[in-house]
């Protein structure tokens, strides 16, 4: 069971406003500025950081929860607070932050087999900082699978697979209105923290049956996405595909992906070098024939002509000895 909390937010028809109005970030003799119907509490203030710690503490002793996402869906602004002198508020944003960080650092302590996933308006808070207490972070609110691999492509210059939230989620994209297959989708999100929010009630027999089997080739590959070694094939945006490789640590496993970004007429077959592969072992090729470490690496491999909108592969290498 987990929860969906945005801790920092405030709603001005609130108790908890009406009762303290300066524990919001608000210019003084001014109105507090109000986005997404949220006001922002003043976590530089220290009754402020012990309201919030005992809330969410006190949830998880109740309770039995084992994962919270932690969102922050509203810019700050008005960023004044009422306790600091003039010439300290200069200081508020960086006491909110570390105040911020002490709160993770605490609870995260404290509830050590709960999963904390950071999020702030998609990837707004994807840092280093955070990282410490939430080893996964929703990487962008953009699911469109298309988008998704050049977000996913930067990411990666910075950040491990295994930390990057992915989501199935529905066609048409709500937000870019593209279409896109179920297996394209699918291939994009399993290259991170692989999910699915979809409304199950309104999926075909097919669909629901695709799932299920999407969802038992991720619970093979997972150990391999999640400690694997991520490799960019090609450069994002630069040719009509994408594809990428990630390889176990002790290079026996790999998966190799491709979709197909802007599908052309007579277009040449795509031939990739792979990469992290052992020169001399033997990979069987995804069931289909078996070839060198040394030969995809130098030789290269040639994916099956694909055609139509948006198709995508999924190729599974296995070291056989």
């Amino acid at each position: 069971f987990g929860l969906w909390i945005e801790p920092e937010m405030v709603n001005e028809n609130s108790d908890l406003f009406r009762a303290h109005p300066d524990w919001v970030l608000s210019a003084p003799g001014r109105k507090p500025s109000i986005t997404r119907n949220q006001m922002v509490l003043d976590l530089s203030r220290e009754d402020v950081y012990e309201y919030l710690y005992k809330t969410i503490s006190g949830l998880l002793k109740k309770h039995s929860i084992s994962y919270i996402k932690w969102d922050f869906n509203r810019c700050q602004s008005d960023i004044y607070s009422h306790v600091l002198p003039a010439h300290l508020q200069g200081k508020t944003a960086h006491l909110y932050y570390l105040n911020l960080y002490r709160l993770y650092d605490n609870l995260t302590k404290e509830f050590p087999d709960v999963l904390f996933e950071g999020c702030s308006g998609g990837g707004g808070r994807f840092d280093a900082g955070m990282l410490c207490y939430s080893p996964q972070i929703w990487c962008s609110d953009d699911t469109d699978p298309i988008s998704r691999l050049s977000i996913q492509y930067g990411k990666s210059f910075g950040y491990p697979m295994s930390t990057i939230g992915a989501h199935v989620s529905a066609s048409p994209n709500h937000q870019s209105g593209r279409h896109t297959p179920l297996s394209v989708r699918a291939a994009v999100a399993m290259s991170g923290v692989f999910g699915y929010e979809l409304d199950l009630t309104r999926l075909s027999q097919s669909e629901l049956d695709e799932i299920r089997d999407q969802i038992v080739f991720y619970r093979k590959i997972e150990p391999l996405i999640h400690d694997g070694l991520y490799y960019r094939l090609n450069e994002a945006g630069k040719d009509r595909y994408q594809t990428w490789q990630i390889v176990s640590p002790d290079g026996e496993k790999s998966i190799l992906s491709i979709v197909i970004t802007n599908p052309v007429p007579n277009a040449a077959s795509i031939h990739v070098r792979l990469k992290g592969l052992i020169p001399d072992a033997v990979y069987d090729v995804n069931g289909e024939y078996t070839r060198s470490g040394l030969s995809l690496m130098t030789g290269g491999y040639t994916f099956r002509f694909m055609f139509g909108d948006y198709s995508s592969a999924q190729i599974l290498l296995t070291k056989i000895n």
